[in-house]
């Protein structure tokens, strides 16, 4: 037995240990809210301890002379104990999940005086649920059981003489809650325990302003494993077309932010809130990202612009950017001239000394002819014609045709561009005088037939229309058709009729005839064919019954031989007997043949039924197997999400988790099951990999391996630089061989691109995206649309954008685009060229030029893959063949692409090596398509390319370019000016 002073001297060994915990009072991390904490309660607890011999509560303070609240209990002499400690009614404030934090010491029962055999080294945690405090009166049995509490660290004797302070710390989770508030009790059935310190919290994300978007205080959800969807609402200011979200996790922490606000026009984002527009700056649509300066010949006088004025005298047209200057009409046409050459006149001028400002100057001609009677200028008329128009003409000459001989004109050459409509009726032109020149009439042009006989016939014809002076004869040509122009006679004649005879009856003859003035013969008039009469004219009606009745019998004829045909076909029918004996080696599956040992791609668009394809090339995964731990992004079907995946027998393993969001239409889990029932009949390391699909519950699923290091376009642009040139052409071998397999397959990826090229941690690319119905649009600006969205134009081949002929040879054309991406680390192909100028200078023949610091023999596989004729590009299986040579001899992708043989205007033409020179900073940077800062290089001091060639990338900063790719650009066409000035190959 041990004596009750043993007993007391345990107690006080007890409260000795704790109280040389040291405790301070801490505050709870930002994402944990207390709901009790008995460190911080300064009266007393109000707990309830049964029976009242049991628990007792003892005053203590910490190292900061702060009161602290102890519960200890220490009757180990004694069997059969059941000491209970019931808190206060703890309010819950909506959490559904809360967490119990204990601090305690409990000491070794070896180290007890006698080592009784009652002692315990363990106590029980319990709660109770209830909506008000009224309920302390709980039985027992009530109490639903939390954890049995065991210590990591106990004390003994000798621990008491060193003060060695062994405080335990568990934390339990509660829940999922239902009710108001709940109770806590702790219960001791015998050891020798100080419950230190209690702390009740639960957790949650706190506000938080994200994307321009406020997330207000949430409370993590019930599950361990929830991440529960907050939508944000936009600050001061902003907008958004769909209001961003954030996930909040378990652990009280945001999560994948998606989408986002955006700052209304007239103003912009800094430091998180949006701020309007200052005067003389404007911010027009939502796309631009900060407030810009007022361009040229505008202002803006109040704060909050969202456009800017135009100066007096200067105009902007509705079609106009907002960031386009404000332009003027232009100056009237100089140095006009003209030359006549009798009844037509080639008019040529300069183009006007002031455009106003812009490139759209087009020119129109208004003709007038003096009146003979008036003696005034009239309009021309509709007879006079222009070459190549008249109205809206880019070059600086047309010519005018059929005017009259001898006649005075005067022609306005009116210059006008875009905005000379908002100036009506001010007109800029200049003026000519002319007067045309003797000419030959023009040719007849109505020739009719008069009465025929055997042996002649009488034509008549009308005046030419323009006779161009006084008519002194006609010229009549004719032959006999069948002579074809060998043999032909000329009359003449003074009136417009003439009988030709002399002619053979029953015959057919060509006429053609000609004025002539005293200026000279005109042109013949287009040829007339008459025929003579034949002998005996009175029975021509007659001669026709012998040949309607030949015509009878040969169509009966060959009615029978029809008939016959078809009767004969109907004997013929299909044998099997004499098919080919290899017929009966193919099978028919769901409408495609299969040869035996022959594996191909089969379209599962062909299924009636969709679960039918995915069940045959993709394998069920039971959902317990499972878990979604975060959400990794948004698909166009639901959210993409990673988690484990553990299958019975083999190991854990990290996948990808795409879901169907609910509310989907059968069209729609038809073309989300449709990818996964391509992709399971794919089995490459170089291709992504399907895991399964979930079907029999939701959301529905499709399982794939996890890529660590996401898209490679993404992957490239966060890593610019950072990979050796053998490392990346090792990507690109991985990228080829995985579509030699597709091709020897039979399939056509039709949308080979750096962002369905995904990454894992190896480095290892494998191509994705697959199940993706394409239809081109109309729209020459568009791109393929797609149910996961727009295919752009610059991936495209040729003839897959033209005539829809997508083979594995369009697939080369892809690859070589994305053989560009990886050599310039994930730039965007052509740049800012419009989809349509991207068309038109493939159409062209130009192409990409190398990427900077490209190897030699890399560009000229992405120059061979770009071949017009797709029959021209080479295979995939050569590809990989041609990059293995590189690989296993790395000096020969030391020789680069020499940069002074790269153009400035971002684009060469197919098998050419032409350097472009530039008169102007203007049209350097108009040809490398950043035009827009034209202004801020001049207004710099910028005026010439000398100067340029000399600046540096802060230098291109303080000039006003901000943006990260614009600045890169600017200064790879500054580097390569340098290296053509220093080989003297452009004059500057």
């Amino acid at each position: 037995m041990v004596s009750r002073w043993s007993c007391v001297s345990i107690r006080i060994t007890c409260l000795l240990c704790f109280g040389s915990a040291g405790l301070t009072a801490q505050g709870a991390p930002s994402s944990e809210v207390n709901l009790l904490d008995s460190r911080s309660i300064m009266g007393d607890l109000g707990w309830i301890a049964y029976p009242k011999n049991g628990w007792e509560e003892i005053g203590e303070v910490d190292e900061n002379y702060a009161p602290i609240h102890t519960y200890q209990v220490c009757r180990v002499m004694e069997h059969n104990q059941n000491n209970w400690l019931q808190t206060s009614w703890i309010l819950n404030e909506g959490a559904l999940r809360v967490f119990v934090e204990l601090k305690f010491t409990l000491r070794d029962c070896n180290s007890l005086p006698g080592g009784l055999g009652t002692c315990k080294e363990t106590f029980n945690v319990y709660y109770f649920e209830s909506n008000d405090d009224d309920d302390r009166n709980i039985r027992e049995s009530q109490y639903t059981k939390i954890d049995t509490i065991a210590a990591d660290e106990s004390f003994t004797e000798l621990d008491l003489g060193d003060r060695v302070m062994k405080l335990n710390t568990e934390v339990r989770d509660v829940g999922p809650l239902t009710k108001k508030g709940f109770y806590l009790a702790f219960q001791d059935l015998g050891a020798c325990i100080a419950l230190v310190s209690v702390r009740v919290f639960y957790k949650k994300c706190p506000t938080v302003v994200k994307n321009l978007a406020v997330f207000p205080d949430t409370i993590t959800g019930s599950d361990s494993s929830q991440l529960l969807e907050v939508s944000g609402t936009c600050v001061n200011n902003s907008v958004a077309e769909e209001l961003p979200r954030m996930h909040c996790s378990a652990e009280g922490e945001w999560l994948v932010p998606i989408g986002r606000c955006m700052c209304q026009a007239g103003h912009e984002e800094v430091n998180g809130s949006c701020q309007v527009c200052k005067p003389g700056f404007y911010r027009s649509s939502l796309q631009t990202k900060t407030c810009s300066k007022c361009p040229p010949h505008s202002f803006s006088k109040t704060e909050g612009s969202t456009s800017c004025q135009c100066e007096h005298g200067y105009y902007r047209k509705d079609t106009d950017p907002t960031n386009m200057a404000c332009t003027k009409p232009p100056s009237a046409p100089r140095s006009a001239i003209s030359n006549v050459n009798e009844t037509s006149v080639l008019l040529e001028w300069s183009a006007p000394e002031e455009t106003g400002g812009r490139k759209d100057v087009t020119y129109s001609v208004v003709c007038r002819k003096m009146s003979a009677e008036s003696r005034q200028y009239e309009p021309c008329g509709s007879h006079v014609r222009y070459l190549p128009q008249r109205t809206g003409l880019s070059n600086t000459s047309v010519m005018v045709l059929d005017l009259l001989a001898h006649k005075n004109y005067t022609f306005e050459v009116e210059a006008v561009n875009g905005v000379s409509e908002l100036t009506k009726p001010l007109r800029q032109y200049v003026s000519l005088n002319v007067t045309t020149n003797q000419a030959a009439p023009s040719p007849i042009t109505v020739v009719k037939r008069g009465k025929t006989a055997k042996n002649s016939i009488a034509v008549s014809w009308q005046e030419p229309d323009r006779p161009n002076g006084i008519i002194l004869e006609y010229e009549i040509k004719y032959f006999e058709k069948k002579d074809q122009e060998t043999s032909y006679t000329i009359v003449k004649s003074k009136e417009t009729g003439f009988v030709v005879d002399g002619l053979k009856p029953s015959s057919a003859y060509i006429f053609q005839i000609r004025a002539r003035t005293s200026a000279g013969y005109g042109g013949f008039s287009r040829r007339f064919e008459f025929e003579t009469s034949p002998y005996l004219s009175a029975s021509r009606d007659q001669g026709r019954v012998p040949v309607i009745a030949v015509a009878v019998t040969l169509g009966i004829i060959l009615l029978a031989l029809i008939t016959g045909f078809l009767l004969s076909g109907r004997r013929c029918g299909y044998s099997k007997a004499k098919q080919d004996p290899d017929e009966e080696k193919m099978h028919f599956h769901n409408g495609h043949i299969k040869f035996p040992g022959v594996r191909t791609y089969i379209d599962p668009h062909t299924y009636e039924d969709p679960n039918q394809a995915v069940h045959e090339f993709a394998k069920e995964i039971d959902v317990s197997c499972i878990t979604i731990e975060r959400v990794i992004g948004a698909g166009e079907f639901g959210e993409v999400c990673s988690g484990p995946l553990r299958l019975p027998g083999k190991r854990e393993l990290v996948v990808a988790i795409k879901t169907l969001k609910a509310g989907y239409t059968e069209k729609q889990r038809r073309d989300f099951l449709a990818e996964a029932s391509i992709m399971g009949q794919f089995d490459h390391p170089n291709i992504i990999h399907l895991e399964g699909v979930v079907t029999k519950s939701k959301p529905v699923m499709i399982i794939t391996e996890y890529m660590e290091n996401g898209s490679l376009d993404t992957f490239l642009k966060k890593n610019d630089g950072q990979f050796t040139v053998i490392q990346l052409v090792g990507m690109l071998r991985g990228i080829a061989s995985g579509m030699r397999y597709l091709s020897d397959m039979g399939y056509v990826h039709r949308d080979l691109a750096a962002r369905n090229i995904l990454v894992n941690s190896n480095l290892v690319c494998k191509v994705s995206d697959f199940g993706l119905s394409r239809v081109l649009e109309d729209d020459p600006e568009a791109a393929y649309t797609t149910r996961g969205g727009k295919i752009p134009i610059r991936w495209t081949a040729p003839e897959a954008i033209s005539y829809r002929k997508f083979t594995s040879a369009s697939d080369v054309w892809s690859y070589g685009i994305v053989m560009w991406e990886v050599m310039s680390y994930g730039e965007r192909p052509y740049w800012e060229m419009s989809n349509q100028d991207v068309i038109k200078a493939v159409e062209e023949s130009y192409r990409l030029p190398g990427p900077m610091d490209c190897p030699t023999a890399l560009y000229h596989l992405m120059m061979d893959c770009w071949q017009k004729d797709r029959n021209s590009r080479p295979k995939f299986d050569e590809i990989v063949s041609l990059l293995d040579k590189l690989i296993r001899n790395p000096s020969s992708l030391k020789s680069l692409v020499n940069p002074s043989n790269r153009v400035s205007n971002l684009l060469v033409e197919h098998g050419s090596a032409e350097l472009c020179a530039f008169s102007s900073v203007g049209e350097w940077l108009d040809a490398i398509k950043m035009g827009r800062y034209t202004e801020l290089f001049m207004e710099s001091g910028y005026t010439s390319l000398d100067v340029v060639t000399q600046m540096t990338l802060e230098d291109v900063r303080r000039v006003g370019v901000t943006l990260a790719g614009h600045q890169k650009k600017i200064l790879n066409s500054i580097q390569e000016m340098r290296v053509q000035m220093t080989n003297a190959t452009i004059p500057v």
